[in-house]
């Protein structure tokens, strides 16, 4: 599997996890076939590669031999992956997927689908387009809270790491520079975005220095002379080298970046990115979907939400129109705390009162724990509400919640948020595809996001049965949250194909989602910087209702939910096309 690919999207999205073992069994008594053992002896070389490639996700799997190397975001190394990803797919074509075992025939087809879709997106210039306001060169130091420190050694690993991406902080530089002579940059706000995060980070006092830190705890594992020695060390590391690359490049994108930055929204602007656009959107939904037909499925989702929403507002006896009544939710007290505290408690209180319910759609339940915990505050003005990262060696599960401004985080958005980001959510669904067993690593941390983020989305329509939205202004949350998943059809589609503007988006936000200005601003503004990606999660919900629906028209009386929800989940995160044919199976199995 590409992991130096999937840590990209682990950091931001937090979808990582805990390996325990290199390779998987066959449990057979007949003599395997050759091309059966060529391809388990090619699966433990790619998982190798794959960990000597990403550095960081080893360390998070618990791999302690590259605990001082990071990966490289230069070009040179983009193409070398291409190479690679060449290479595994003609290594796959001399294997004839018929000689494999049931298993393996689908692990083959996950790891071809997965290696051809990464080489396909290989002819655009992604190193271009990496900078980001929701993450990226400008907090690497955000790595680091995900690690354990145990010892003075790990510290120094980290140390190791930090001088890596100081070398990365240069390569943006480069690349950066290349991008704007050929005409491809990233739009103003995304710049000003990353610009300001950096120059926040330069006026930091070394002491309260993000990269610094870390280091503070040093003394806990190591002899006071040893901590300071290193302590020492890295505060000279910060000032002399760390800060002035920084600054070179924080003043590239103030000077020279921003004045020349696109201010063009749509990535349809750039060289070929109207194609570009439809590859990922074909990338993020897994479908052949176009870009036009998605953005007609969400105007038609958008229209049917609506009219559920609007007997809400009938129910609870509004007077006035619907924007009034948004208007209302956007600025009445009652809906808010005073404090970030307050709010974290009510995130909490609400994860244990689901956690009571799982057993009621659920026959299996992940052994990996989780905690409810806040968005850093140096990052949380810039992120959305609230987001996952799964376990890693020696640490659960966290559901973090932003605690930034708790005037615009309404109570109604804490059901529908904790279903969809703990359980039965990510934390359900990547934990259990974590401890899968008797299948080759790469299944457990592969991350369709169609699929990962449909889960979650569906997950939210199953706070239902829980009894979370009984109060009115807690389901209009809900549908508040199925509305913003229809709007992203729409406006990430209309934004990079159609030529919308960042203010048809809002707007379209605005009509329709009691959502506040403050969460739509970060929202479209994080759809511009990751073009397609919001696309995946209204699709892939879509599609796992539509196999439920179809299910209970063929089982009828012997339709059990927890089974089939059991049994979507079993096989870890699969492209939408794979998940049909598996609940097909499902089906006809229990109709025997």
């Amino acid at each position: 599997m590409k992991f130096g690919q999937l840590l990209s999207v682990v950091l931001i999205a937090g979808i990582v996890g805990v390996a325990t073992n290199v390779g998987y069994e066959y449990f057979t008594t007949e003599k395997p076939h050759p091309d059966q053992k060529k391809f388990k002896e090619f699966l433990e070389e790619n998982w190798a590669d794959s960990m000597e490639k990403s550095p960081l996700f080893a360390s998070l799997l618990g791999d302690k031999r590259y605990d001082d190397k990071v990966s490289s975001n230069s070009i040179e190394d983009f193409f070398t992956e291409a190479e690679y990803e060449s290479y595994v797919l003609d290594v796959l074509s001399q294997i004839d997927p018929n000689n494999l075992s049931e298993e393996d025939q689908l692990n083959y087809r996950l790891l071809k689908s997965d290696y051809e879709i990464s080489l396909e997106g290989r002819k655009y210039p992604g190193y271009y387009m990496r900078l980001n306001q929701r993450g990226g060169v400008q907090d690497y130091y955000l790595y680091g809270n995900r690690l354990n420190f145990t010892d003075l050694q790990s510290y120094k690993n980290w140390f190791e790491r930090v001088k890596g991406y100081t070398q990365n902080v240069r390569n943006s530089l480069e690349i950066n520079k290349e991008g704007l002579e050929l005409g491809y940059t990233q739009p103003k706000l995304v710049t000003r975005g990353v610009s300001a995060q950096i120059g926040a980070m330069l006026e930091r006092d070394l002491e309260d220095h993000p990269y610094y830190k870390i280091f503070k705890n040093v003394g806990e594992v190591a002899s006071p002379e040893d901590a300071l020695a290193l302590q020492n060390e890295v505060k000279n590391y910060i000032q002399n080298v760390l800060n002035p690359v920084y600054q070179e490049f924080y003043d590239f994108l103030v000077n020279e970046y921003l004045p020349e930055s696109r201010h063009s929204i749509g990535i349809s602007d750039v060289p070929n990115g109207k194609e570009w656009y439809e590859y990922l959107a074909r990338y993020h939904t897994t479908t052949s979907l176009t870009p036009d037909e998605i953005h007609e499925i969400g105007l038609v989702e958008v229209a049917k939400i609506r009219a559920e929403m609007e007997e809400i507002i009938e129910q609870v006896g509004w007077e006035g129109d619907f924007n009034s009544f948004l208007q209302y939710l956007r600025t009445d007290p009652r809906f808010y705390f005073e404090t970030g505290e307050e709010l974290l408690q009510a995130y909490r209180a609400m994860s244990k009162e689901i956690d009571a319910f799982m057993p009621t759609l659920f026959n299996k339940l992940p052994r990996a724990p989780y905690g409810v915990i806040p968005i850093p505050m140096e990052s949380a003005p810039f992120t959305t509400t609230a987001y996952y990262n799964a376990p890693s060696e020696g640490r659960p599960g966290y559901y973090y919640a932003n605690l930034y401004m708790p005037e615009v985080r309404p109570k109604y958005e804490i059901p529908v948020l904790s279903v969809h980001e703990a359980v039965p959510g990510h934390h359900h669904q990547i934990s259990l595809a974590q401890e899968m067993e008797n299948v080759p690593n790469f299944r457990k941390y592969l991350s369709i996001t169609a699929f990962v983020e449909g889960w979650g989305l569906y997950s939210e329509q199953l706070g239902e049965s829980m009894g979370i939205y009984d109060d009115p202004y807690d389901k209009f949350g809900q549908l508040t949250y199925d509305m913003w998943r229809a709007v992203r059809l729409v406006v990430d589609t209309g934004m990079h194909y159609k030529d919308w503007s960042r203010e048809d988006a809002v707007n379209l936000f605005l009509e329709n989602t009691a959502k506040t200005e403050q969460d739509i601003n970060n929202e479209v503004d994080r759809y511009i910087a990751w073009p397609g990606q919001a696309l995946a999660y209204k699709i892939g919900q879509l599609k796992i209702m539509e196999l439920r629906d179809k299910s209970k028209e063929a089982l009828g009386e012997d339709f059990d939910i927890k089974d089939f929800h059991d049994h979507m989940l079993s096989f870890g995160s699969i492209p939408l096309n794979i998940l049909e044919e598996k609940v097909d199976e499902f089906i006809e199995a229990k109709s025997k």
